[in-house]
């Protein structure tokens, strides 16, 4: 829990990612009321140069000890509240890598810095009124993109438009609130409420709240993608599509019946979905154990999986251990089923498959020529939903989700008690917990064990 100790302490983090022999620019921030303290006691400016805030010096890093010089680097000033964390920060720009950057970090926590939580120094913005703490988890989820779309959906939120539509929806039941505490202690003084009109705005407020949060779910396939399986007997072309999706060769790829015994996994991005292939092994009995272990692996796949695309051989036509995969499938699972060698074999009416199955089920692939590639993938984003996130401006991560579905809910206890024509002081009770969560969404309202969770998520250094 934050405490008034933890909060005026410095702290300092390496802010970029860090490996051996890549990057050729490492950070090292440092914010807090000593950071232009340990600035002044670890680099060496060199010339004329003014220390002034954001402004950029040349110079080194120096051990004030032994007076060894670790790197050499730029260092940017930020004084407060001119900076991200609203507090005196100081960043040193050294040469990437891992040794180097270490260093650096090292001899800042020697001078009297402590090492930053995760997320600190966005919660030392949110806490300093910088950012609002919806800006804050937009920087985290920037940070954690997988996918264009997700970046333009959290460039949304960062630039403040979850705050401003989450605070017009509150700002707009504050006003019904009002009228109706108005009502309460002045009802003399005041014409008779008209409690049609009163309804009707809620009506119209939930509503919006509603479609936000149908907007959001839809779009939560955008931020954790979909696990889609590729399963079927051996042999039919699974690791073949495998390859075919991914644009390389993941999966070994022979003429012997299973190959593949265990499972291969492979990310893909469709219309800026993240998609998790994942190749399972031909299912069959066998006695082999290895292959035994194998299967009861795809199996495990088969129920957990968003998706799955069943495979078969269209050289071969739909066979009996087609019907029995059919089964194992579990009820409500998105399935698409793919003929694969539709080069060899096209799809017919008369093929045994489409005497089983509506024809529009089926989707002719071919794994060597790429016959029916966009077509299947294209149809698993529709029947996931996906498609429609192209017309979603505004989205809202899993927290703020779940808080407007609950203020949603208040509401419409709110609109029920109106219904059932009960007095108006009861009708205040949903609504004023209603403005509560949202005020909990932004952040104005919110505990400190709550805060804690939200940033412990970030990563150290942001």
């Amino acid at each position: 829990m934050l405490d008034v100790k933890r909060i005026n302490d410095t702290i300092a983090a390496i802010s970029t990612a860090v490996a051996l022999g890549q990057g050729s620019i490492a950070i090292v921030r440092v914010s807090g009321p000593s950071a232009e303290r340990i600035g002044r006691q670890v680099f060496s400016i060199p010339g004329t140069q003014r220390w002034e805030s954001h402004r950029i010096i040349y110079g080194h890093v120096i051990d004030p000890t032994s007076r060894e010089r670790i790197d050499e680097a730029l260092l940017l000033i930020m004084k407060a509240p001119r900076s991200f964390t609203g507090e005196d920060v100081i960043e040193f720009h050294c040469h990437g890598g891992l040794i180097c950057v270490q260093r650096v970090l090292e001899l800042v926590l020697s001078q009297g810095a402590r090492r930053a939580l995760p997320g600190e120094f966005s919660q030392r913005a949110v806490l300093n009124g910088r950012i609002d703490l919806t800006r804050a988890e937009a920087i985290s989820t920037l940070i954690g993109a997988r996918s264009r779309r997700v970046t333009q959906l959290a460039m949304v939120s960062l630039t403040g438009a979850v705050y401003k539509e989450i605070t017009r929806i509150k700002e707009r039941l504050l006003e019904q609130l009002a009228e109706l505490e108005a009502h309460l202690d002045f009802e003399e003084d005041l014409l008779p409420l008209d409690e049609r009109i009163v309804k009707n705005n809620l009506e119209s407020i939930y509503q919006d709240l509603i479609q936000l949060v149908m907007d959001s779910n839809r779009s939560a396939i955008l931020y954790r993608g979909l696990e889609v399986a590729l399963i079927g007997r051996p042999n039919v072309g699974k690791s073949s599509l495998l390859n075919l999706f991914s644009r390389r060769e993941k999966a070994i790829v022979t003429d012997l019946p299973g190959t593949t015994r265990d499972l291969l996994e492979s990310e893909i991005i469709v219309q800026g979905v993240p998609i998790t292939l994942v190749d399972t092994a031909g299912i069959q009995f066998t006695g082999d154990i290895v292959e035994k272990l194998g299967i009861q692996r795809s199996r495990q796949v088969m129920m957990s999986a968003d998706a799955i695309i069943l495979v078969f051989d269209l050289t071969e036509g739909w066979t009996s251990a087609e019907e029995d995969l059919i089964r194992e499938i579990p009820e409500g699972t998105i399935l698409l089923i793919a003929g694969n060698k539709s080069d060899k074999c096209p799809l017919r009416h008369n093929t045994p498959v489409s005497k089983i199955f509506n024809q529009s089920w089926i989707f002719p692939v071919s794994a060597r020529t790429g016959e029916g590639e966009d077509s299947i993938l294209s149809e698993l984003l529709n029947r996931c939903g996906a498609n429609e996130n192209q017309d979603i401006r505004l989205s809202l991560n899993s927290r703020q989700r779940d808080l407007a579905k609950e203020a949603a809910t208040f509401l419409n206890h709110t609109l029920i008690t109106i219904e059932r024509n009960l007095p108006i002081d009861f009708w205040t009770i949903d609504l004023r917990q209603a403005i509560a969560i949202l005020t909990e969404l932004t952040g104005e309202n919110i505990s400190e064990v709550t805060l804690d969770r939200i940033f412990s998520r970030f990563c150290i250094g942001k």
